[in-house]
């Protein structure tokens, strides 16, 4: 016999959740987000993804990723 979960019906209150710390990288080294100034944060939290492949590529397919074309 099998027990099985159905994620849809698990339900956690804010205190039971464990809070996640974002991290990325600043002039060569790893910092927490939430250690920035309100200045830095705004800078990150602004930032838009890169696509690598699509840029390489000029594919007009959608990859999920923000993408300004070049022309």
């Amino acid at each position: 016999m099998t027990n099985t979960i159905n994620i849809e019906d698990v339900k956690l209150t804010d205190a039971e959740r464990q809070p996640c710390e974002i991290w990325t990288r600043v002039m060569g080294y790893h910092r927490p987000v939430s250690e920035f100034n309100k200045g830095k944060k705004s800078e990150y939290y602004a930032r838009k993804c890169f696509c690598e492949e699509k840029a390489v590529t000029h594919l007009d397919y959608d990859c999920g990723c923000v993408y300004a074309a070049a022309e």
